[in-house]
């Protein structure tokens, strides 16, 4: 449990050596998952919205982790690699899955006043986390080329993500 915890601290500080370690490290894969869910579940807690939307907030944020990792694994590693990139999904989703670690701040949002600080503080800063752990698992020397790949990711994330609500809405009014 004490390494967990080091592991999130170091990766809240956006220390490189740690992305380093959870890359190399294929038995972190179970702590990067709790990363993920302890995440989801301060954000759940921080709405206020009950035991249900933390439940579902967590699917979806492992849903989105996973797919995530991998448009920015085959991005990065096919469209826009570098002569040194090296890397297999799995690294990236131990080193993304770290990168969450400052959504733990969003837990701050049940405080009166502070919701929006604490998700957009939270949010920022696990976007920063992700391009250092993107930078690092694709061993880019370029900030700004883990930068684009994290982008182009997202957007590709967000088209698939409406598409496949679209695609769930047009069978409902289906049925």
């Amino acid at each position: 449990m004490q390494t967990l915890i080091n592991r999130m601290i170091r990766a809240a500080r956006l220390d490189a050596g740690l992305y380093e370690e959870v890359e190399a490290d294929a038995g972190a894969m179970g702590q990067a998952v709790g990363v993920i869910v302890l995440s989801a579940v301060a954000a759940g807690l921080g709405t206020g919205r009950g035991i249900g939307s933390i439940m579902v907030g967590s699917l979806v944020a492992l849903l989105g982790w996973y797919v995530w990792a991998y448009l920015i694994y085959w991005i990065g590693t096919r469209l826009l690699p570098e002569r040194e990139t090296r890397a297999t999904h799995g690294e990236l989703l131990r080193c993304l899955g770290f990168a969450a670690s400052p959504g733990l701040i969003r837990v701050l949002g049940v405080v009166p006043g502070l919701r929006g600080i604490a998700f957009l503080a939270g949010s920022i800063w696990m976007l920063v986390a992700t391009v250092t752990a993107t930078r690092q698992a694709l061993d880019y020397r370029s900030t700004w080329r883990a930068v684009g790949v994290c982008a182009i990711g997202w957007v590709a994330q967000v088209i698939l993500l409406g598409l496949a609500l679209w695609l769930l809405g047009s069978f409902a009014r289906a049925a």
